[in-house]
């Protein structure tokens, strides 16, 4: 007599199928890891916003490789919950917490002067940290929030922690951007919003500059051992989409979300592109580029705009007074 199954059962396995089948398709929409032998022993990392999201996996996988990790963050509590969690899961004890505020340019400062400090050196700086969307809001110094964060910030950080990476050369800066720039302006005439403020354009301008900034600076470190590149995470399930309109209503949550987390990467997948510029030898010497899914990708007509990012470069300058 032929054993028959309980229906029960056939029908657990054709669940159980089918939630393979989605978590299968979930990994393959989001692309492969980056698989590298590179090891970091003996080198420093600081990764900015790395207490949850993108940051966090960054810092995760520098801290597998045997770096040591500084995670600059804003909220210390969040923090050292992340410490926690990565020096448990790595096994790496030399994973360390340091305040830094990129919307206060006296944070910034007082981050690079604590760093200095106490670190010998540092061979890799990963721009991540970031706001989207917002509703209009300024820094301390008063410059638009999304501007101010995630363009104006990391300039003052990264121009500041320039002598330490000379000195650590060869060494790499990577800016986190954004495929949204491709719709981005540098508004010259209202950079800060100040008679407009659209969060979507504002954003879309932040991530341009991030772009303008990667391509200038890389032509200004030219024979100096380090190379710095910008990169686009993909579209990512993350904490920086908090603003998003679908927050706003149950219903659309309800509705939308799970259809988000099937076809939107998770932070593991989104922190790929940026551990594979960090660390791909590959990409030794490579500077002033832009890659997605872990190979160069074109930029904005506006992002090859030399003028703009010359000007942009004068006006960052004096807005973060990186020369007094």
């Amino acid at each position: 007599m032929r054993f028959k199954p309980p229906k029960y059962l056939m029908g657990l396995t054709a669940f159980g199928s089918c939630v393979g089948g989605v978590i299968l398709f979930k990994e393959a929409m989001g692309g492969s890891n980056y698989r590298g032998p590179e090891q970091l022993h003996g080198k420093t990392v600081i990764v900015t916003g790395a207490n949850t999201g993108i940051g966090k996996e960054t810092a995760r996988e520098m801290a597998k490789r045997g770096a040591r990790v500084i995670l600059a963050c804003r909220d210390m509590n969040k923090c050292a919950e992340a410490r926690k969690d990565i020096a448990w899961d790595t096994q790496n004890k030399s994973v360390h917490c340091m305040k830094c505020d990129l919307a206060s340019q006296a944070s910034i400062r007082e981050f690079v002067q604590n760093f200095t400090a106490k670190e010998e050196r540092l061979d890799i700086l990963i721009n991540n940290a970031g706001v989207m969307r917002c509703p209009k809001s300024f820094t301390e110094e008063g410059i638009e929030m999304q501007l101010g964060t995630n363009h104006m910030g990391h300039f003052l950080l990264t121009n500041l922690l320039l002598g330490k990476m000379k000195d650590s050369a060869p060494s790499r800066i990577i800016n986190v951007s954004s495929v949204a720039h491709m719709r981005g302006k540098i508004n010259f005439s209202d950079l800060n919003s100040d008679k407009n403020y659209d969060e979507g354009e504002a954003y879309a301008q932040s991530k341009l500059a991030n772009i303008l900034f990667t391509r200038e600076l890389s032509e200004r470190l030219a024979g100096s051992g380090i190379t710095c590149n910008a990169v686009h995470p993909g579209l990512v399930l993350t904490e920086i989409g908090r603003h998003m309109s679908i927050d706003k209503s149950w219903m659309a949550s309800l509705v939308l979300k799970p259809l988000l987390w099937l076809f939107l990467k998770t932070p593991r997948q989104g922190a790929q592109t940026t551990i594979y510029a960090a660390l791909c030898s590959d990409l030794d010497g490579v500077s002033g580029k832009y890659f997605s899914n872990q190979v160069e990708a074109n930029v904005a007509e506006a992002a090859l705009d030399k003028e703009a990012a010359q000007r942009l470069w004068a006006v960052s300058e004096h807005w973060t007074k990186l020369n007094t």
